[in-house]
């Protein structure tokens, strides 16, 4: 379905989104900036439609969406170190985190996998207008992919437990690889049940993020299956 552009939706300008990734160590491209202020306007004139987020404008977009995605990138990379990363976002919905991950790190091949078919129709479109040739977007659920290769860091943002975002997902990962789990407050009650429901999961790290203009708690869970003993 053709979406036409709306003179009622803000812009967001290239310059202020590299200016405001600065506090997080992200120095973006104004090729990147541009194609993030790109994927906004298209996100939000997409909304006026199909229900891809509640957010409603560009400057809040750009705090709860775009930053808070990118908040986690420097800690991907402080784990991936520079090899090329194959990332999987788990019921991705409009494109968050991975669109933004992909922009700012085109060396990576990031997957977009949600069960929602008009959302997926909305991936598909982002990644033909921003150009992006190291995204894929499959229409499924998170359980039934079987990819040819395994991922190195799947990641997910408010998708759902830990505990069954590793059941989802745990068929995914490939040896030696992270979750990424993108929370809002330190989920406690959650980490307390994931280590009854998978024991073989080790929790390596719960990162208080802070993202330049969101006051609300942002906490990031990076986990990894424990080594095979003996």
């Amino acid at each position: 379905m053709a979406i036409s552009p709306s003179p009622r939706l803000e812009s967001l300008d290239a310059a202020c989104i590299g200016e405001a990734a600065l506090p997080l160590g992200l120095g973006l491209s104004t090729s990147q900036s541009q194609t993030m202020a790109r994927y906004v306007a298209l996100l939000l004139r997409w909304n006026t439609v199909h229900n891809l987020t509640a957010i409603q404008s560009s400057a809040d977009v750009l705090t709860h969406h775009l930053l808070d995605s990118l908040a986690v990138l420097p800690h991907l990379q402080r784990l991936n170190g520079p090899r090329p990363v194959k990332v999987l976002d788990v019921g991705s919905g409009g494109g968050l985190p991975g669109v933004p991950l992909a922009i700012a790190a085109p060396n990576w091949h990031v997957t977009l996998v949600d069960k929602v078919q008009k959302k997926v129709a909305f991936l598909m479109q982002a990644k033909l207008e921003l150009l992006l040739a190291n995204v894929e977007c499959v229409h499924a659920n998170v359980e039934d992919l079987r990819p040819l290769s395994l991922f190195h860091v799947v990641v997910a943002r408010a998708f759902a437990t830990l505990s069954e975002f590793v059941r989802a997902t745990r068929h995914l990962i490939a040896p030696g690889g992270w979750w990424f789990a993108m929370k809002g407050v330190r989920p406690d009650a959650e980490l307390d049940a994931l280590q009854v429901s998978a024991s073989d999961v080790q929790v390596l790290e719960t990162i208080r993020l802070r993202v330049p203009g969101l006051a609300a708690q942002r906490h990031l869970i990076v986990m990894q299956l424990r080594p095979l003993s003996g």
